[in-house]
């Protein structure tokens, strides 16, 4: 039998499984929302978002954003109209839970895993899958991506098809978020692990097929770990800041992620033909996400451009006043691949997450780049925003929609067809004051003005990680 004694742990007292983030239990299919404003006629397809939604009340540690079963939500939008539809991602340790009617797992801080007798020899002293964090489609196979692990595969009214290896070409999995090459239709990935090789990247082809094997990325001699990665047409950029597993920590009650700031940050530039990796390096930072990278001048020695969301540091669960404040904003960096040199500038100083540019533009130039920021007109939670603001590259200025008692998620593009800028910002919203969650729409073309159209999700949406725009012609 399992003699573990699990910690103290109060789910009643995690600020992230409460208020607009409280999971939610129902799956529900909702034909006709109601619909505030006018749902544009060139909107033809599936918006769909992941995130942790633990299906049981979680037991040993919850920490946000990294715990927490996966839960879809789409809205499918045609003809002016709009239904709802949310589906769990069903992994084995999902059903497993569901037969149980509990939670058998706790979370990653607290290393509890069930026996045998609970689970049977196949899920007996194992992680749980996490599929939460994002979702592509790509070459036809629609994936719930989890950290660093398998994604899982979901059919197009998002019920769970099982874990996805690739044909056995990527065992060890994905990290959850791939970047899609939109010329070639490649989709260059990554994976990190805690035994060597502890960083691999590969490639997947326009038609599925993996077109390059796990390639370990020489100069990595540690677990770390690398939340997202870039792409431009020559390399594929990954952002190794000083964040490094400490397994021995963990099972002696500490973190299991290390923030060694001595060590500095570095930029791996990735040849996508396979020669050797060109390294900088630069003071340490820390960076969840990033916008979008290019090539700036032909040749291989050409300096690339790095926009991302820069952290000074690295925070993983509660609110940040039990470590000190930190501070972020929007920059860019130039790293010179035949020096070894980078050079950061910020772009805005203001509070930002989740990036998005219009996906057609990845690996090239952009001009705009959406974000969800803080207005400062009220206290929000790590991960919560109130406003979305959208940055311009040309200019240098931004615009801002503040959201008021709404709580906002990532901002997707979704392009108008035949369009080489206009089209749509699409994001989840919840009413702090009563729990209303809502389907926005916001016009590109003056975004500030706010939402042109807002459907009403009849259930509470929590708020959540990554999602993507489907048009229904692909």
């Amino acid at each position: 039998m399992n003699t573990y004694v699990p910690p103290r742990f109060d789910p009643t007292r995690v600020p992230h499984l409460l208020g607009s983030f409280a999971p939610v239990s129902e799956e529900v299919d909702v034909a006709d929302l109601e619909v505030t404003g006018e749902l544009p006629d060139s909107l033809d397809g599936l918006y769909l978002r992941n995130g942790p939604n633990p299906r049981f009340t979680p037991i040993g540690s919850y920490l946000y954003p990294i715990d927490g079963d996966g839960m879809l939500h789409g809205v499918w939008v045609s003809g002016g109209r709009a239904r709802y539809r949310n589906r769990f991602v069903r992994t084995p340790a999902l059903l497993a839970e569901e037969r149980a009617g509990r939670a058998l797992w706790g979370g990653l801080a607290s290393m509890i895993v069930p026996d045998a007798d609970q689970v049977g020899p196949e899920l007996a002293g194992t992680f749980r899958d996490m599929p939460d964090i994002n979702v592509v489609r790509h070459a036809g196979r629609l994936l719930a991506l989890a950290e660093s692990a398998c994604p899982f595969r979901v059919d197009s009214e998002l019920a769970t098809l099982g874990r996805e290896e690739f044909g056995g070409a990527l065992p060890a999995g994905i990290t959850a978020h791939p970047k899609i090459d939109p010329v070639t239709g490649e989709m260059v990935v990554f994976c990190y692990g805690l035994e060597p090789p502890y960083l691999t990247w590969s490639v997947i082809d326009r038609h599925g097929a993996v077109s390059r094997g796990p390639t370990p990325v020489d100069g990595v001699d540690e677990p770390m770990m690398i939340h997202d990665m870039a792409l431009t047409g020559r390399y594929a950029v990954l952002v190794l800041a000083p964040a490094f597993f400490d397994l021995a920590a963990a099972m002696a009650g500490g973190s299991f992620l290390a923030w060694r700031p001595e060590r500095s940050t570095r930029v791996a530039l990735i040849p996508r033909d396979g020669g050797p990796v060109r390294w900088a390096s630069d003071e340490a930072f820390w960076t969840w996400h990033t916008v979008n990278a290019y090539d700036d001048g032909p040749g291989p020695d050409a300096p690339v451009v790095l926009d991302y969301v820069q952290w000074s540091r690295l925070t993983v669960g509660g609110p940040e006043e039990d470590t000190g404040p930190i501070s972020g904003g929007l920059m860019r960096a130039r790293l010179d691949p035949a020096a070894g040199s980078m050079a950061r500038t910020p772009l805005d100083d203001s509070r930002v997450e989740f990036p998005r540019v219009d996906d057609r533009r990845i690996g090239r130039r952009h001009r705009y780049t959406a974000l969800a920021t803080e207005t400062g007109r009220t206290d929000l939670l790590p991960g919560e925003y109130d406003a979305v603001r959208w940055y311009d590259n040309e200019t240098g200025t931004s615009r801002v929609w503040s959201a008021g008692d709404l709580s906002v998620g990532e901002p997707v593009f979704a392009p108008e067809p035949g369009s080489e800028e206009g089209g749509h910002w699409l994001t989840f919203a919840t009413d702090r004051t009563d729990g209303s969650s809502w389907f926005l729409v916001i016009p590109a073309e003056d975004p500030a003005a706010g939402p042109v159209a807002r459907a009403r999700i009849p259930v509470r949406v929590p708020l959540g990680l990554h999602g993507c725009w489907l048009p229904t012609e692909e």
